[in-house]
């Protein structure tokens, strides 16, 4: 017998559970998972714990699940990246530079247990009488009809059935939610490969770990603190905790009675082979991150496991034939600003849309825009993780890539998703041809800070190790709040209920506060390399930057310098751009004047 379903969807975690959830309280749809485990969640720990805003404005507020993820996770309280400082030993946390935003989101996040968090959706949506979840399904067939009036065929054996018998449904949706299985871009040969070439390797030790204990320093100095004053008081440990160093980071995220760690890694810098085992994986970061010995090694392991490549690329993830992709059995690229929840927030939010959009044509018209959005969306990230991860290296390097991408994600992410937009036919085009704007700024920003990175690593080396640790400095700490074009675009996310046309102006002002921190990225860089503070206030050179077309190229910064010199006007900064000065005690020796030619 043939059963009938509205939307089946393949696979039961994370984006399979929120989109069925999403269905059921925004649709009249049934829907049937197929999961091939046995039960959910499974046994062994599941990655992926920390969300940032658009992920938890979806969670929370669009799924409806604010007071669970309250009562069951951790509200977080941002992410804070660490770098070593030279000079130091690095074996206290009071040795390392910081970098955050020192208050709570106005929109919340959450560090999420996925196993907590999955066993309660599935509990959840199990109350839906027009919900089902058939566990430890397996031979797994999908027919995918081609012609509008036909349903789609989906057959599989279920656990329950002690004889064996293979059950057929027909569904109008066919939504493929089985992660790395990808099993919808094997079957449509849909898989591309993703120019990102980096591994993880991640593990669970029981307990919290409060990384502002890593120190000599007792409970009172650390409550006296004077450094409170830039820092504030809410818990670092509440945080995605980020310790950086060129090409890898490493993860400490708080769960409840227990602690995520893990390390990310391009495999040009570190081997797998070095790091993946617990064992390794732990000398290893306590080697480069010497705070760590101070606890790592005395800690229960719960969990572990790693990745030696995790990103992918597909052809395509929607269909108008009524079939879609959503989470990793699509696209993925990195971990290091916690973007998976989101692209399945993303992914849901479009796919919802399409399956409750009953005309054909205008299905049909949804659709190649949708994609084209996601794909953008998704792209945008990838000079980040593929063209400047050597930024990690460095503090301030670090600072003004974080500060372009965290500008352009409030902007151009957060503000349209918390309007409803993306499902909103008569901003998209606008948007999208908006949006396009920042791609080459994007592409040359990546460029520009890779080359500077290796130029100042390149200036290190020549002083040599000896005289870098000699040099005794003070750890730099910085709000990336202080960027303005960053509070810019922050402000967007108390820009709610807007209409079409002042949500367009939005876009086109936060373009323009865009393209102003990309000639400050630029200027600043130039003032660094040239040992010339002027360059970033004269007004001749300011305006003279391309942010389509910027490079890292010591001479023609001291050619155009040396013809905008002459020129006193300075440039009008809607913003305080000295904010970026107290790197200078940090970053390099006095430069050497560079010559034009």
């Amino acid at each position: 017998m043939t059963e009938r379903r509205d939307v089946v969807i393949l696979g039961g975690g994370m984006a399979g559970l929120t989109l069925a959830r999403h269905l059921l309280l925004e649709t009249d749809k049934t829907v049937l998972i197929v999961e091939r485990r046995p039960s959910l969640p499974p046994e062994r720990q599941k990655v992926g714990e920390s969300t940032v805003q658009l992920a938890g404005y979806y969670l929370s507020k669009v799924l409806d699940l604010e007071e669970s993820l309250n009562r069951a996770h951790l509200m977080k309280y941002n992410l804070r990246f660490y770098q070593p400082t030279p000079g130091r030993g690095n074996t206290r946390f009071e040795d390392y530079g910081q970098a955050y935003i020192r208050n709570f989101s106005n929109i919340a996040s959450y560090q999420v247990d996925r196993n907590r968090f999955e066993a309660d959706l599935l509990e959840l949506v199990r109350r839906d009488p027009r919900f089902e979840i058939a566990l430890g399904a397996d031979g797994l067939e999908v027919e995918l009809a081609e012609e509008e009036s036909a349903p789609h065929t989906v057959r599989f054996r279920d656990a329950r059935d002690a004889d064996g018998t293979a059950r057929t449904v027909a569904a109008d949706w066919v939504v493929d939610a089985t992660g790395r299985r990808r099993f919808l871009a094997r079957r449509e040969e849909l898989q591309q490969e993703c120019e990102i070439r980096h591994g993880a390797f991640f593990w669970w030790v029981d307990g919290a770990l409060d990384v502002e204990k890593l120190t000599d320093r007792s409970r009172r100095e650390i409550r006296l603190n004077p450094k409170r004053a830039v820092l504030g008081h809410l818990p670092p440990w509440l945080a995605t905790n980020h310790f950086c160093a060129e090409g890898l980071w490493f993860w400490v995220i708080p769960l409840h009675g227990k602690t995520s760690l893990g390390l990310v890694y391009d495999t040009a810098v570190v081997s797998h082979d070095d790091v993946f085992s617990v064992e390794k994986a732990t000398r290893w970061v306590c080697e480069h991150f010497p705070l760590f010995a101070r606890d790592l090694p005395e800690r229960t392991v719960l969990d572990f496991a790693g990745f030696r490549s995790y990103a992918h690329d597909c052809g395509r993830v929607l269909s108008p034939s009524r079939w879609a992709m959503v989470g990793e059995s699509g696209r993925f690229h990195d971990p290091l600003y916690s973007p998976g929840s989101d692209l399945i927030a993303l992914h849901n939010t479009v796919i919802v849309d399409l399956i409750r959009t009953d005309d054909p044509a205008e299905r049909a018209a949804r659709c190649p825009l949708y994609e084209q959005l996601l794909r953008g969306l998704f792209q945008a990230y990838v000079p980040s993780y593929a063209g400047s991860y050597d930024a990690l290296g460095d503090q301030e390097t670090f600072c003004l890539k974080y500060g372009w991408e965290l500008a352009v994600y409030f902007a151009f992410y957060v503000f349209p998703f918390i309007n409803d937009l993306f499902t909103e036919r008569r901003f998209l085009p606008t948007y999208l041809r908006q949006f396009a704007r920042l791609g080459p700024f994007n592409r040359s920003v990546h460029a520009l800070l890779s080359g500077y990175f290796q130029w100042k690593k390149a200036r290190r080396a020549e002083r040599g190790p000896a005289a870098e640790e000699e040099t005794s400095r003070d750890p730099v700490y910085f709000d990336f709040m202080e960027l303005g074009p960053l509070r810019a675009a922050e402000s967007t996310f108390y820009r709610v209920g807007v209409p079409i046309e002042e949500a367009r102006q939005v876009v086109a002002e936060q373009v323009a506060s865009l393209e102003q921190m990309v000639r400050l990225i630029a200027a600043r860089i130039a003032a660094v390399v040239l040992g010339e503070p002027r360059v970033l206030r004269n007004r001749a050179y300011v305006e003279g930057i391309d942010p389509n077309e910027l490079t890292f190229d010591p001479a023609a910064m001291a050619e155009r310098w040396a013809a905008c010199a002459g020129t006193d006007e300075e440039y009008p900064w809607p913003f305080d751009p000295s904010v970026l000065d107290r790197f200078d005690v940090s970053s390099t020796e006095e430069p050497e004047p560079v010559s034009a030619g």
